[in-house]
């Protein structure tokens, strides 16, 4: 079965863990309606509820990749999945669970632009 997931992290194409997406297509880029807040965890980051859009790329993935970001992301655990109007259909995004860790916000809702 196909996927389609909104990534905005790590996963992105040129960050540490994109090779994961490495037999998915990307979709392109998509950004959210302002209903989210992007956070930087320093070694990855963390969307929640918020007021803010975000910007990331939308990948079309398999069952299997979809296991395999679902164990990195830590379902149900450290990070929820829900799904998400996007230009391309509805996407499967990762919502972090434990808002109390959250101190850093990136206004920007671009985590590659973060600096």
């Amino acid at each position: 079965m196909q996927h389609l997931v909104f990534v905005y992290g790590t996963l992105r194409h040129g960050e540490r863990n994109h090779h994961l997406l490495a037999n998915s297509q990307c979709l392109g880029n998509f950004t959210t309606p302002p209903v989210y807040s992007l956070y930087d965890l320093g070694a990855y980051p963390a969307v929640t509820e918020g007021h803010s859009a975000i910007f990331g790329e939308v990948y079309l993935i398999d069952d299997q990749t979809l296991k395999q970001l679902d164990i990195i992301e830590d379902v149900p655990v450290t990070y929820r999945r829900e799904q998400i109007e996007t230009t391309f259909g509805l996407a499967w995004v990762y919502i972090y669970q434990d808002i109390s860790q959250l101190d850093v916000l990136i206004a920007s809702g671009d985590w590659s632009q973060k600096v």
